[in-house]
């Protein structure tokens, strides 16, 4: 179950009949997709008897290049107080080439809402759509866990004589024993509570001796908290040719933030490419944020041939850490259900457009209903 990548729900989360709903469209086809989501999420709101309060903010290449905003600065403690998840899209537009507003957007709300656990479901839906020769929805079921606040990607690093032939460029990867280890524990508790028996640790401690030396202590020490679930490590070389020639093998996936943005893209590719992909940014207990993982894909942004089923399925990845997991269970069947009966856009085979899938989408979600026993 798709949805249910994010199904680990803390104590603190709140299954209340209503939620309210920030949403950012952003730039390119996020414009486009994020519609059609809300549309689904709607319907199956309205289908579960749940209440949604949305409001949208025009954070965006528009936006920016209007007034210059980016991330307002009372952007923080607004989503702290006044919401319960935020509905994104994508940014990036060629007319910002520094694509600033990108960074101070996107890895803003990540960094200052603390949103530490990216979830990345690799799931097959429908089996004719991985490239994998042989392989059925069984075999690409895990799911990537990236440590989304560390990293590569803390922007610490500089220029030397920029521009001259003895330039320097520093790029500091930086890991915290904090930081570590509450990814490494809640992909052991991910694990625990969802009933998946293994866990791999993936690292480039070969070659990389001091933050990755960090990764392999304290997982070592933390294995021993989980008896019952079968622990391994790989370096990410080896991870990432073993999920093409055996995803199978693997239930929850745990790494840093750069290994875990191009293991979780492969995974996305096994499982029918990055129009299918949808991801959530979390806290625990705290407003969390799920988006596609597609770009903005500028150059065929307007034309009404983006796949919206990755937006669809981070809403539903959303309802699913509010506890709406009927709701949730509902949109996904959706999904499979316009996979299965060819209801597809250009990037998977088809014909259709962004907004009549959309369409097709919620009215499934609306006929099927929600099931309370799901």
């Amino acid at each position: 179950m798709l949805a249910s990548a994010t199904a680990m729900m803390e104590s603190s989360a709140s299954t209340s009949a209503s939620k309210r709903i920030a949403v950012i469209p952003g730039d390119g086809i996020g414009k486009e997709v994020i519609p059609e989501a809300v549309k689904v999420l709607r319907a199956a709101a309205a289908a579960g008897g749940r209440e949604v309060a949305l409001k949208e903010f025009d954070w965006g290449a528009d936006r920016y290049l209007r007034d210059g905003t980016t991330l307002p600065k009372d952007a923080v403690e607004m989503f702290h107080r006044d919401f319960d998840g935020i509905l994104f899209g994508a940014l990036g537009d060629p007319r910002v080439p520094t694509n600033v507003h990108a960074a101070d957007i996107l890895l803003g709300l990540r960094f200052k809402l603390d949103l530490y656990v990216n979830v990345r479901p690799c799931v097959l839906l429908d089996s004719r759509f991985t490239p994998l020769r042989e392989r059925t929805e069984k075999d690409v079921n895990f799911v990537v866990l990236r440590e989304n606040t560390e990293g590569l990607y803390v922007g610490m690093g500089g220029f030397f004589k920029k521009g001259t032939a003895d330039e320097i460029a520093t790029q500091e990867d930086v890991n915290t024993r904090k930081g570590v280890e509450r990814i490494i524990r809640y992909a052991f508790e991910y694990a625990r509570r969802r009933g998946r028996k293994r866990v791999c640790m993936s690292d480039k401690s070969n070659a990389l001796a001091f933050g990755h030396d960090l990764w392999q202590r304290v997982f070592k020490l933390m294995r021993a908290e989980y008896p019952e679930i079968e622990a391994s490590h790989m370096y990410i070389d080896n991870l990432v040719l073993q999920m093409v020639r055996d995803p199978a093998q693997f239930d929850v996936i745990v790494t840093s933030n750069l290994l875990g943005d191009i293991a979780s893209d492969l995974g996305a590719g096994l499982a029918g490419g990055l129009g299918l992909a949808p991801s959530g940014n979390i806290h625990p207990g705290r407003v969390s944020l799920f988006e596609p993982v597609h770009g903005s894909a500028p150059t065929i942004a307007g034309k009404n041939i983006a796949n919206p089923m990755g937006a669809v399925l981070a809403a539903g990845m959303m309802f699913d850490y509010f506890g709406w997991t009927a709701e949730a269970q509902a949109i996904e069947s959706a999904v499979r259900s316009a996979l299965r009966e060819g209801k597809t856009p250009p990037d998977l085979g088809g014909s259709i457009g962004t907004r009549e899938l959309g369409d097709w989408l919620a009215q499934a979600v609306t006929k099927a209903g929600v099931s309370r026993s799901a």
